[in-house]
C-alpha cells in the first residue's frame, strides 16, 4: 500500500514541496516582488469581502496568501498535501483492506488539499520571519539616510582622531549602536540626547551630520547638484 499507484500523486506533491524548499534556500527566500503583488490583491479582495459572513479573499487570507513568502507557501502546502493524502490513502486502505479509488479517492484528494491550505498558512507565517531575517540585508550602507540618536557626549570631527556613538533603527526595526564622527565642514556639533542624520559610512564608521540644521540644509543642496 506504501508504494501503490493511488499514492503516486501524493509522492510527487511531496516532492515537489521539497524541490520549492531547496529552491527558497539557494535563492535565499526569494519572491518578494511576487508576495507584494499578491498582499495588495489580497487585502483588496478582503476590503471588498469586508461586508459578507465570508469571501474569496478572507479564505485566501487564511490560506496564508499575502502573509507568507508564496515560494515557501507553495511548498508548505504541497508537503502537506502529500504527507496527509498519503497517510489517509494508506489508513483507510488499511481499514478497507482494498484499494482507495473512485468517491473516496476524491474526497480524501479534495479533503487533504483543504487542510494543507488551511495549516500551511499557519505554519508558513512563522517560518517566513526566520526566512527574513536570515535573508536581511546586513549591508552597512543600509544606514544611510537613516535618523539616530547620540548617546556619548557629542561627536567629534573627523579630523579630531575620536569617535562618538549613535543609536539607530534600521529598516527592520532592529535597535543598532554605530561609531560615528561628522566631516570636517560641519558648524554643529550635536550633543548627547539630539538627533543625527547618517549620510556616509566609512570603513567601520559613520559619517552623519546634525538632523535639521543648517549642516543639513548644506548637505542636501550640495547632493542635489
Amino acid at each position: 500500500m506504501l508504494f501503490s499507484l493511488n499514492n503516486l500523486p501524493y509522492w510527487i506533491f511531496l516532492v515537489m514541496g521539497v524541490l520549492l524548499f531547496f529552491f527558497m534556500i539557494i535563492s535565499g527566500g526569494g519572491g518578494q516582488d511576487i508576495d507584494a503583488d499578491v498582499d495588495v490583491d489580497v487585502d483588496a479582495d478582503v476590503d471588498a469581502d469586508s461586508n459578507n459572513e465570508f469571501g474569496f479573499g478572507q479564505f485566501l487570507g487564511w490560506a496564508g496568501i499575502g502573509k507568507a513568502p508564496l515560494i515557501l507557501l507553495l511548498a508548505i502546502d504541497l508537503s502537506l498535501w502529500g504527507v496527509l493524502g498519503w497517510m489517509l490513502n494508506v489508513w483507510f486502505g488499511g481499514v478497507s483492506n482494498s484499494n482507495i479509488g473512485g468517491l473516496i479517492g476524491s474526497i480524501i484528494l479534495f479533503g487533504s488539499l483543504i487542510i494543507s491550505l488551511l495549516l500551511g498558512g499557519l505554519i508558513a507565517r512563522p517560518i517566513g520571519k526566520i526566512f527574513a531575517e536570515f535573508s536581511e540585508d546586513v549591508s552597512s550602507d543600509r544606514l544611510i539616510g537613516c535618523i539616530g540618536i547620540v548617546t556619548s557626549a557629542y561627536i567629534p570631527t573627523e579630523n579630531q582622531g575620536r569617535i562618538g556613538q549613535v543609536d539607530v533603527l534600521d529598516a527592520k526595526r532592529n535597535l543598532l549602536t554605530i561609531s560615528a564622527v561628522l566631516p570636517d565642514w560641519v558648524t554643529i556639533a550635536p550633543q548627547r540626547g539630539e538627533r543625527a542624520l547618517i549620510i556616509e559610512h566609512k570603513a567601520q564608521i559613520y559619517v552623519v551630520i546634525a538632523k535639521d540644521s543648517p549642516d543639513e540644509e548644506q548637505w542636501l543642496t550640495n547632493s542635489s547638484r
